[in-house]
């Protein structure tokens, strides 16, 4: 198996942008990513999406996307694990050029979700239909019983959550990329309004559009793009039961842990050796329940992470120094690339007021649904 590394990024801003198609977005991306590696063609593109056909009436993309980018002909498909979507897009490119098939792979993630489609509806396509939905649930209750359960356990406040929200946004403000820039407080969060108890509106990631995209190669060969390749160094996917009510605990997350182990063993280092990364905070409590089951965390303790400084940036493991799903935004395809993006900048002293000094080895972690189905990547510099 050869070893791959990224050798190029490029990224749109994540919000709500009207005056962007999905197709554009994807070709911004792209684009950027291309050029920054000065690469004018790849073997074949993997385009992480979740719900193109019901947000924009658009499915199909792998084709639509290479044309628009100019490279009809390419070995290009749709890669879809509902939010997972971007990471596991990730995971097939890794594989491609792993493997031998391709040298140059462009690994893409977008979504359009502000076009007018319902995405509670959209969204809920990623819960069991039959034993969830069909009965009223939507994510924000699932997660909700999430954190119940979570607090039920180990005493997690909502302040706990709050706290989430106030390191993220913070780490956000200094995001160029973020939909959401300001800065939040405690009192702020918990003044927000209840959206399904005890997680309000400000414990949730918004609705967003945007695109990611990352170029990976052999890592011979990667002096062709950059003086800078960060080496992907284990990747590790797991599933769980869809339906939050069939796992044995639905406050620990066994998918993220399956994943993270699997990462750690391919990459041959352990969570103490992480130094930066990215969880899937769609929900305050989700990044509670993802460090603990990534073992970036102690089981149990990942509730006062944030307030004691422990994620923040200058503490022991920054987490989400992008501003995370919460404060950068969360296009559900794109989210799992743009996390690759914040660990690569990272590795490379790229991230400006948000670089974690002397990063060496970093992680991301892309889950879909409540936990369904989860990616981790682990990272490193050349």
């Amino acid at each position: 198996m050869r070893e791959v590394a990224i050798v190029g990024a490029g990224m749109t801003r994540f919000g709500e942008i009207w005056e962007s198609s999905l197709r554009d977005l994807f070709v911004e991306a792209a684009a950027g990513a291309l050029n920054s590696a000065g690469a004018d063609h790849v073997d074949s593109i993997f385009v992480g999406n979740m719900s193109g056909g019901q947000f924009v009436g658009q499915e199909h993309l792998g084709p639509l996307m290479a044309d628009h980018l100019g490279m009809a002909g390419v070995a290009a498909a749709r890669v879809e694990s509902a939010c997972a979507s971007g990471g596991m897009a990730l995971n097939m490119g890794f594989m491609a050029v792993a493997s031998g098939c391709s040298d140059a792979v462009l690994v893409a993630g977008v979504e359009k979700m502000t076009d007018g489609a319902d995405v509670t509806n959209v969204l809920a396509s990623a819960a069991d239909q039959e034993t969830e939905v069909y009965h009223g649930i939507t994510f924000p209750g699932l997660y909700a019983m999430i954190a119940r359960a979570h607090m039920e356990k180990h005493g997690t406040t909502e302040e706990d959550l709050a706290w989430v929200a106030v390191k993220n946004h913070k780490h956000g403000s200094l995001n160029p990329k973020a939909q959401f820039r300001g800065e939040v407080t405690v009192e702020q969060v918990l003044r927000s309004s209840m959206v399904a108890e005890p997680l309000r509106l400000l414990h949730c990631s918004p609705v967003s559009d945007g695109a990611a995209a990352v170029l990976l190669c052999p890592l011979d060969q990667a002096e062709k793009y950059t003086d800078k390749p960060v080496k992907v160094i284990g990747t590790g996917v797991a599933t769980d039961s869809i339906a939050l009510a069939d796992r044995k605990d639905p406050a620990f997350l066994g998918s993220v842990e399956k994943s993270a182990e699997r990462a750690y063993k391919m990459a041959g280092v352990t969570p103490k050796d992480i130094q930066v990364a990215e969880v899937h905070d769609c929900f305050a409590i989700a990044e509670i329940c993802c460090l603990e089951a990534s073992g970036l965390i102690e089981k149990g303790k990942g509730a006062k992470a944030a307030a004691s400084g422990v994620t923040s940036l200058g503490g022991r493991i920054p987490v989400n120094t992008s501003g995370g799903l919460k404060s950068k935004g969360h296009p559900v395809g794109a989210t799992g690339v743009a996390q690759a993006i914040e660990v690569f900048e990272q590795l490379r002293g790229e991230s400006g007021e948000r670089q974690v000094e002397d990063a060496r080895i970093g992680l991301t972690q892309n889950m879909g649904g409540s936990g369904a189905s989860s990616v981790v990547h682990i990272y490193q510099g050349v």
